[in-house]
């Protein structure tokens, strides 16, 4: 069994103290920044090379913090708005925690109901981790810019320096 943290910078738009948040975040994972990518789209299969190198199971975790819930689509194509759906469907024993503050709406309203209806059950958001959701065997962050502002990017790119794998 494996888990994953899966970070996007854009979540750090809506909260307060932004650069805390992050240290406290990575600091509970207890696990270097495995990657750093633009564009989140990319993280599924980058998160495929990774366990596989490492010998890691599919993942049975996704702690997703980010302003999106990246189920927007049901494309055949993996884009930045339908990711978590690939990786959902990949990893159909997967369950997926959408950190989030303010949910911008619902996957429900984006999937198809017979999609929606397989993938509910795995699929929680909120403003906290659950109890003993397992700490990540592999973090990455999404930079996405142009959704997060030029300073509240460095300072976070600050704190990200600190937690990078060499």
């Amino acid at each position: 069994m494996s888990s994953l943290l899966d970070i996007d910078l854009d979540y750090f738009n809506l909260v307060d103290d932004p650069v805390q948040r992050l240290e406290r975040l990575l600091k509970w994972a207890e696990c270097p920044v495995s990657f750093i990518i633009r564009s989140h789209h990319v993280a599924l299969r980058r998160w495929k090379s990774c366990l596989q190198k490492r010998g890691l199971r599919d993942p049975q975790h996704i702690l997703h913090v980010d302003e999106h819930h990246d189920m927007m689509d049901q494309r055949a194509q993996t884009n930045i708005g339908n990711f978590m759906f690939h990786a959902m469907r990949m990893w159909p024993q997967c369950r997926v925690h959408w950190l989030v503050q303010h949910p911008i709406d619902s996957p429900a309203i984006w999937l198809e109901d017979e999609t929606w209806d397989s993938f509910r059950r795995r699929f929680t958001h909120g403003p906290h981790r659950p109890p003993r959701w397992p700490r990540p065997d592999l973090v990455s962050v999404c930079t996405s810019p142009g959704f997060v502002s030029p300073a509240v990017d460095q300072e976070l790119r600050e704190v990200l320096s600190q937690f990078i794998r060499v």
